[in-house]
């Protein structure tokens, strides 16, 4: 059980291939920097409505573990400042 202040990371989507999908196809036909700006206002609206600055700390740490690892295992993913040297 998690407390006021805690991230859930329990699925709690009731249809998450369908969200996915939808997902997907919100950026189907956009180039990257509106892709990017897509994902930007869909964080930000979803952050807002967390609104818990605990929670948003936490959920930003989480995501950012392993950034590296990542980097190196996808091809696609937007080049560092340190690639562009």
């Amino acid at each position: 059980m998690t407390g006021v202040g805690s991230l859930r990371t329990e699925p709690r989507i009731a249809a998450p291939d369908e969200f996915y999908a939808e997902l997907i196809d919100a950026h189907r036909g956009l180039s990257l920097e509106q892709s990017q700006a897509l994902n930007a206002r869909l964080i930000l609206l979803l952050a807002n409505h967390v609104g818990d600055a605990d929670v948003l700390h936490e959920a930003l740490q989480r995501a950012r573990d392993g950034c590296d690892d990542d980097l190196a295992s996808h091809p696609h993913s937007p080049p560092t400042e340190e690639s562009n040297r």
